[in-house]
C-alpha cells in the first residue's frame, strides 16, 4: 500500500464513527472508500439531493457505494429556498454546504459521528466558500489532515480499482451559472439537459456555462476536443436549443475548472 493510502487510513482509523459527504465524485468515492475501510459500518456515506445534482452523478454514486458494499444514505438539501443561495453571488457555495451540514447534523448527533468532506490540498487555493462553512460546523477533511493531493486521490483510487480514479471533476450543477444571476430548477434543468446529451454526442470532459440569466450557453470542452466540437457545431447548437437556450457559444479557451471565478472581481458579490 502507498504512503498516501496509509497516511490516510491512519487518519480515518482516528474517529469512531463517520459521516462522509459523498457526491459520487473522485475525491469523496475514495474518501467514502477509505473511510469504509478503515471503520467498516461506522462509516456511512451521504449524498445530499437537489437540483444542483444531475441525475446520472446520484445513480453513479449509488452504483459506486453498492458494488464497494459501502453503507449509504441519501438526504435532500433545499437550498434554491435560501434567497442568499438563489442571488448566486460569490458566496452561494458557503450558502450550499450550510444547507448540506443542516442536513447532516441531526444524523451525526443521533450517531455521534463526525462529518467529512472530500477536500484535497489542492482545492485549498481555490475559492472554495464552502470550506468556511464547513469549518464552522465542524466537518473535518482527513485528506488534507494526510497531505494528500489530487494526483494522490487519483492514484490511490487507480490502486485500489475504483471507477473513479480518472473520473472527470463533476462541480454541482449551479456553478455553470454566472454569478450574479439567479439559480432556479429551470435554469439547472437546462444545463443538466444539455450537458448530458452532450455526453451523448462523445464530449467526456464539459461544462455548459450560463449567462444572461440563463439565455446564452457557453460550452467550454477539452482542448484536444475543439476540433471536434467545432466540426459538431450544428448538433450542439440543436442540443441546446432543446434545452432552451436562445444563444449558444463555445469557448476557446477551452475547459477552465472554476472559469466563473473570473466574474468576481467584475460583480458586487460577497466574500
Amino acid at each position: 500500500m502507498s504512503a498516501p493510502a496509509d497516511r490516510l487510513l491512519t487518519r480515518l482509523s482516528q474517529e469512531t464513527k463517520l459521516l462522509v459527504a459523498f457526491s459520487g465524485g473522485a475525491d469523496s468515492a475514495l474518501l467514502a472508500m477509505a473511510a469504509h475501510r478503515a471503520l467498516g459500518s461506522g462509516a456511512i456515506a451521504v449524498t445530499a439531493v437537489s437540483a444542483s445534482l444531475p441525475a446520472s452523478e446520484r445513480a453513479s454514486a449509488r452504483r459506486f457505494a453498492r458494488e464497494h458494499g459501502i453503507a449509504h444514505v441519501e438526504v435532500c438539501t433545499d437550498e434554491l429556498d435560501d434567497p442568499e443561495y438563489v442571488a448566486n453571488t460569490g458566496n452561494r457555495c458557503f450558502h450550499c454546504k450550510t444547507a448540506l451540514f443542516d442536513a447532516l447534523t441531526p444524523l451525526a448527533t443521533m450517531m455521534g459521528a463526525s462529518m467529512a468532506l472530500g477536500t484535497n490540498l489542492d482545492d485549498l487555493g481555490d475559492h472554495r466558500p464552502g470550506q468556511t462553512a464547513a469549518a464552522q460546523r465542524g466537518a473535518i477533511a482527513p485528506m488534507v489532515d494526510a497531505q494528500l493531493t489530487k494526483a494522490d486521490v487519483r492514484a490511490i483510487s487507480a490502486s485500489w480499482g475504483l471507477v473513479t480514479a480518472d473520473k472527470p471533476a463533476a462541480a454541482c450543477l449551479s456553478s455553470r451559472i454566472a454569478y450574479g444571476d439567479r439559480v432556479t430548477a429551470e435554469v439547472l434543468g437546462k444545463i443538466e439537459q444539455a450537458e448530458q446529451a452532450l455526453h451523448d454526442l462523445g464530449f467526456r470532459e464539459l461544462r455548459v456555462r450560463t449567462h444572461a440569466d440563463g439565455t446564452l450557453a457557453r460550452v467550454e470542452v477539452a482542448e484536444r476536443d475543439m476540433a471536434a466540437a467545432f466540426d459538431s457545431r450544428d448538433d450542439i447548437l440543436r442540443i441546446l436549443d432543446r434545452a432552451g437556450f436562445v444563444f449558444g457559444s463555445l469557448d476557446l479557451r477551452g475547459l477552465r475548472s472554476g472559469s466563473m471565478n473570473a466574474l468576481l472581481s467584475l460583480t458586487p458579490v460577497v466574500r
